[in-house]
């Protein structure tokens, strides 16, 4: 699978359509998710908006710039890294690789989940492939050379797949993904209801260099997650890269798993998401630092993340592969 920073085709991102998913927070949520879509729309690449019905079509198209595409399809929650289409290149062609989805352990099933990946993946002319192992995309996060991170709270997790062990895992993201060497990181942030995804933790920025948070403040709640994570990868021969943590985010009394490591790498633009913390603009200003090749904005996400996520959660690339010669 070839990562993240590699020339795209298109970004699809969902539109949040739910007033459930998003009590008080569904119409701040849309208009964060469409400035998300504008400005990656507006830096030269394709974005296919995905909308649930007419009504959420008609919204969307009152908030987005008119470069951004809209497309109408059956789906439940709208974090597509999780139930879209993980997209390789086997036998010379693009390929739709399709795990088992089940809610996030159960959580939260919703009518269109299990199904939008395979329908993305042959409404843009892919072949289909499918794994019986459950997996969300946002659990894995690979640097192109075969090296992905993941963490055991989400992977390991008994209710994802409690019948493979360790080892199992491991050869089935080599046989569908193409990752033969796997960071296994511990858990993932305080409150992640996704049990610990690693897109809100640690992400590779180049070949072995992972970028991770570290703590701002004596009351950061994921302190001891962050340094645990920078010690694995550093074991694991991996080069490490430290940003500021939103520091602790609370929304009613209850600590979120912000991250500005749920940053979303486009072909032109990495969009960062910000959440009124005083360490946003350092946080932004060091993820920017990473991507010399491209510009970097922060974003408001904090109706996003009361929806359970965040930029890079909501959206999905399609490569841009080259044909074969």
């Amino acid at each position: 699978m070839p990562p993240e920073w590699a020339p795209q085709e298109w970004l699809w991102i969902g539109f949040p359509h739910l007033a459930e998913e998003w009590p008080d927070y569904l119409e701040v949520a849309q208009e964060q998710i469409a400035a998300f879509a504008s400005a990656v729309a507006d830096s030269g690449q394709n974005v296919r908006l995905l909308v649930r019905d007419e009504a959420n079509e008609a919204r969307a198209r009152s908030l987005v710039g008119g470069a951004v595409t809209l497309e109408r399809r059956a789906y439940g929650d709208v974090w597509l890294r999780d139930t879209g289409p993980l997209v390789v290149m086997l036998c010379g062609r693009a390929t739709a690789v399709r795990f088992g989805f089940n809610g996030w352990g159960g959580k939260y099933l919703m009518e269109g989940d299990q199904t939008i990946g395979n329908e993305l993946g042959r409404g843009a002319g892919m072949c289909v492939i499918k794994s019986s192992m459950v997996l969300e995309g946002g659990a894995v996060d690979g640097d192109g050379t075969g090296l992905a991170a993941t963490t055991e709270q989400c992977l390991l997790n008994p209710n994802r797949n409690p019948q493979m062990s360790r080892e199992e895992i491991e050869a089935e993201l080599a046989e569908m993904l193409g990752f033969d060497r796997i960071l296994w990181l511990g858990d993932g942030l305080i409150n992640d209801h996704t049990d610990g995804h690693v897109d809100n933790l640690a992400r590779f920025v180049a070949p072995n260099r992972l970028v991770v948070p570290e703590a701002t403040g004596s009351d950061d709640p994921n302190a001891r997650i962050y340094a645990d994570a920078k010690a694995r990868a550093e074991e694991f021969g991996v080069d490490v890269v430290t940003i500021p943590s939103p520091g602790l985010i609370t929304r009613d009394g209850t600590i979120e798993p912000a991250s500005y490591v749920n940053f979303a790498i486009t072909t032109h633009l990495v969009v960062v998401p910000t959440f009124g913390s005083t360490h946003d603009e350092a946080g932004v200003e060091a993820i920017a630092a990473l991507f010399p090749d491209r510009e970097t904005i922060g974003l408001p996400a904090g109706a996003v993340l009361a929806g359970g996520g965040g930029f890079h959660c909501a959206s999905q690339q399609m490569p841009a592969f080259k044909p074969p010669v």
